[in-house]
């Protein structure tokens, strides 16, 4: 489990994450929600060391980290290292082939050889569609097919969490709808997840868990069927404003 607590981040003197504590558990997949400009990327963010909060910490099991304190390199790549992030854009490297965008990292980071990185990389693709597509660059790619490699790339760090931010934003509805079938098999298979959407059918498909944040402060943080089922006045004007109704979910 990743347990954050007292989360404070500021950006130019202005509170942004106002004292949040939540837990992520193990084997399951929590969605944050809000409107934007909440925090909730932000809050993603900080798990993987991408935001650094003022104040507060990040506990894994066996590892405690302070973020008022400096943070060491050895320190900085054991937290790194439980983590894995999916940006919204891809961020694969151009000028790499599928495989090469794939095993980059377990052959530099995690010294992995080449022969069995490249394995490992055949296996993903194969588990995400896109068997004999090694070869290729991601300018031959569509953005769905990008966003899988991004996908494989993280899975192939084997990390015990993760983190997805905005995955789909970037697709139109089938290529979204390609990568969120992906991300239901991993949810299935119980790999740890931590995913900020905008995408209110798929949070109620795949979580097990939302976490509602408003204006920096932790406004939800229950079960997926609670939030949808009985929600809070202001979660149902939540709801209502990106055209779902709450009272018709489960027609």
């Amino acid at each position: 489990m990743i347990s954050l607590k007292n989360i404070v981040k500021k950006y130019d003197g202005q509170t942004v994450l106002h004292d949040i504590s939540v837990d992520f558990p193990d084997g399951k997949t929590t969605v944050i929600l809000g409107p934007s400009g909440s925090g909730k990327s932000t809050l993603l963010r900080s798990i993987d060391l991408l935001v650094r909060p003022e104040s507060g910490t990040i506990s894994f099991p066996e590892l405690t980290y302070d973020y008022s304190k400096p943070l060491s390199k050895k320190d900085s790549f054991s937290l790194r290292r439980k983590t894995s992030m999916v940006f919204q854009n891809w961020n694969l490297f151009p000028n790499l082939t599928v495989t090469k965008n794939i095993t980059e990292a377990p052959i530099n980071v995690l010294k992995k050889s080449p022969a069995d990185a490249d394995e490992r990389a055949a296996k993903l693709l194969k588990q995400v569609g896109l068997d004999g597509y090694g070869d290729r660059y991601p300018s031959q790619l569509s953005g769905g097919q990008q966003q899988r490699i991004s996908i494989c790339r993280a899975l192939a760090m084997d990390p015990e969490y993760i983190l997805l931010d905005e995955p789909t934003s970037a697709l139109d509805p089938e290529l979204e709808t390609q990568v969120l079938r992906i991300l239901e098999d991993l949810c299935k298979a119980g790999q740890s997840m931590v995913i900020v959407t905008h995408n209110m059918d798929f949070a109620r498909l795949v979580s097990d868990k939302i976490v509602f944040i408003e204006d920096g402060k932790k406004v939800f943080d229950g079960e997926t069927h609670e939030f949808f089922d009985n929600p809070t006045p202001r979660i149902k004007d939540f709801l209502a404003g990106i055209s779902i109704d709450p009272n018709k979910i489960d027609e």
